[in-house]
């Protein structure tokens, strides 16, 4: 599909369900839907639909009658909540689109965005990461289980396209950031996590903050604005097998990653590392010429800049915040 897209008149008469969509992603794209004119956004509600039961989901779609369906629910967490949880994180991501993905071949949906995650990749997925390298090798321990789920969802919107021509398309998001951010320190990715550690430390004027690991493992890391952007890009213009990467192609690693935080929110005590904790993949970047080449995707936001209005939002949600 050209450049030359009518981005109003695509979405003008869709009815779309945006599962996910109160969630921290989902939101922005909830958003973008908007700003494009969409007059028909359905997004279920855990209470109301839970989406591991497929009667639920039937009921949902029966109602909505959905000409676009985004998956982008997920049971996520940082190193931590993964080690807790593998089980839960396992079952409940699979079943989740194993359900949703058969309930549009079902009901026919014209077209099906699922995002996947970077956690799908082999460990050692040499730097940056291509699409082609997706199958050579097991992700890393800590979010395997995870990771996995979603990599079986490629597989069946592969064969659901190749055996009922559903057309399915599957998008690997890396590390998002941004305002609306999942703060809870239990579950928390590192960069919420470090903000909101520098933040207490700066607030209580503590010498120092501990970190897990050793700070020499890389990632690569894609505010949500953007990568809802790349998300309605792909709905629009993007319709083949072949999953597609969403990212900035930008690697920082961990330990720099800290100090720009710290600098950001003006903490300036020590930063120790607890090289017991484990660190995770070693190194994450992606190649991101895919998505720009398919559907003209790619990021506006520069880390310090996106870190900048996300550590602004997260201060004006604290007690006294303004």
């Amino acid at each position: 599909m050209s450049g030359n897209i009518d981005v109003m008149g695509f979405w003008s008469n869709q009815r779309v369900i945006v599962t996910g969509g109160a969630g921290f992603l989902g939101s922005f794209v909830v958003d973008g839907l908007r700003a494009r004119g969409c007059p028909h956004i359905v997004v279920p509600r855990s209470q109301q639909c839970d989406l591991r039961d497929r009667n639920a989901i039937a009921r949902l779609f029966a109602d909505a009658r959905p000409t676009l369906v985004f998956h982008l629910a997920a049971t996520v967490g940082g190193i931590g909540a993964n080690r807790a949880h593998p089980g839960r994180f396992f079952y409940e991501n699979a079943i989740m689109g194993i359900e949703l993905i058969e309930q549009a071949r079902r009901l026919q949906v014209p077209k099906l965005v699922v995002a996947g995650t970077i956690c799908a990749y082999p460990k050692f997925t040499p730097v940056p990461f291509r699409e082609e390298e997706l199958w050579n090798g097991y992700p890393e321990e800590t979010n395997a289980p995870y990771g996995i789920a979603k990599k079986a969802l490629l597989v069946q919107c592969q064969a659901y396209r190749q055996e009922f021509g559903l057309n399915a398309i599957y998008l690997l998001p890396v590390n998002l950031y941004g305002p609306r951010d999942n703060f809870d320190p239990q579950s928390s990715h590192v960069i919420p996590a470090l903000i909101r550690k520098c933040v207490a430390a700066r607030t209580r004027a503590d010498a120092f903050v501990e970190c897990w690991g050793a700070g020499g493992a890389t990632r690569e890391f894609l505010y949500v604005a953007d990568c809802a952007e790349g998300i309605l890009l792909a709905a629009e213009r993007y319709n083949k097998p072949d999953p597609v990467n969403l990212g900035s192609g930008n690697e920082i690693a961990v330990k720099d990653l800290t100090a720009l935080i710290a600098r950001l929110t003006h903490f300036r005590g020590e930063i120790r590392w607890d090289p017991s904790k484990p660190d995770g993949q070693p190194r994450r970047c992606l190649d991101t010429r895919k998505a720009e080449k398919e559907f003209g995707f790619r990021s506006s936001t520069s880390l310090e800049d996106g870190l900048r209005t996300t550590i602004a939002w997260y201060e004006k949600q604290l007690p006294g915040g303004t």
